[in-house]
């Protein structure tokens, strides 16, 4: 006697189930969002060394350029205009190769006018440029 069952004959699954997939790839997607700033956040650097290294210039031999919110410009507390700058720098530099200039732009400067006060030390030749900058709690108006 012949026995009759619901199941059929064994057939080849034709379609493949991608919802695991899908599930596996949202997973990872999330933990690469999430651990990407801390690992770009957590960078340890160390900073280089050498025994040739000279010690802190000293302030005296510092030339200062304070620019205001107004785009003029003082060397030394003294005011200058752009193509002045430009002169009393280069006529330092060739006294004194290795000089050193400060800049302290107001808060308040537009970048574009302290990338043209770089400029003009740039093409006065200065190598050795730092930015004077004031401590965050310092910064902050007094009541």
């Amino acid at each position: 006697m012949r026995r009759y069952s619901s199941r059929h004959g064994l057939q080849t699954l034709s379609e493949l189930n991608i919802t695991p997939l899908l599930d596996l790839a949202f997973v990872l997607l999330i933990i690469f969002m999430i651990t990407t700033p801390l690992i770009e956040n957590s960078l340890d650097l160390v900073v280089p060394k050498s025994s040739t290294a000279k010690g802190s210039v000293n302030p005296a031999e510092v030339l200062t350029v304070s620019i205001d919110k107004n785009n003029s410009y003082k060397l030394n507390n003294v005011p200058v205009s752009a193509t002045e700058l430009e002169l009393e720098l280069a006529a330092a530099r060739t006294e004194k190769p290795d000089t050193a200039v400060v800049v302290r732009p107001h808060f308040e400067l537009p970048v574009q006018q302290f990338v043209a006060a770089m400029d003009i030390l740039n093409r006065a030749g200065i190598s050795k440029v730092g930015v004077m900058t004031v401590r965050e709690e310092s910064a902050a108006p007094q009541p």
